[in-house]
């Protein structure tokens, strides 16, 4: 009888810790797509009062955007961390004579190292915003780094993306 009841509770044990992964990676994945709906409609919020020329409750709101994006950018990285597997990628092979250096905003890449070949065309897999007009994410070392693609500058940079 103690056998039994002993197989009873272990089941019992661990059957809760094979679902809460699941819930938690998808209540995450959940929370970013709120986190970011809430830092568009801050940033709105910024946009009309300045219009109205209410600087007070312009700088509130710019308050309540700095607080949504830090939250949006908690969210991203508790999914990040979730899905490791997502962000695994094969080894970087860089153009000819290439040398990783940390690069930052403002950094300008030669035209070999924002090439097709570096595309990170499935940016929504990596839950990466959309690139804007004329611009594209581009894979440099374990970095992602959108880049203006007539200048080859730097317009954001994640460093230490990929694992």
């Amino acid at each position: 009888m103690r056998k039994i009841i002993m197989a009873a509770l272990a089941a019992s044990v661990i059957v809760p810790t094979v679902a809460v992964p699941t819930m938690a990676s998808a209540q995450s994945a959940r929370e970013v797509r709120e986190s970011a709906r809430d830092v568009r409609q801050s940033q709105r919020e910024v946009d009309r009062n300045v219009r109205r020329g209410d600087y007070r409750a312009a700088d509130r709101s710019q308050r309540q955007l700095n607080h949504d994006r830090r939250e949006l950018r908690e969210d991203w990285r508790d999914y990040r961390q979730s899905h490791r597997g997502e962000f695994r990628r094969p080894a970087y092979a860089g153009p000819r004579g290439y040398r990783y250096r940390p690069v930052a905003v403002g950094y300008r890449f030669q035209p070999a190292y924002y090439g097709s070949r570096y595309w990170v065309n499935d940016y929504g897999r990596y839950r990466l915003p959309a690139p804007r007009a004329g611009h594209r994410w581009v894979r440099y070392g374990n970095d992602v780094a959108m880049v203006n693609m007539r200048s080859g500058r730097v317009v954001t940079v994640h460093n230490s993306f990929f694992f």
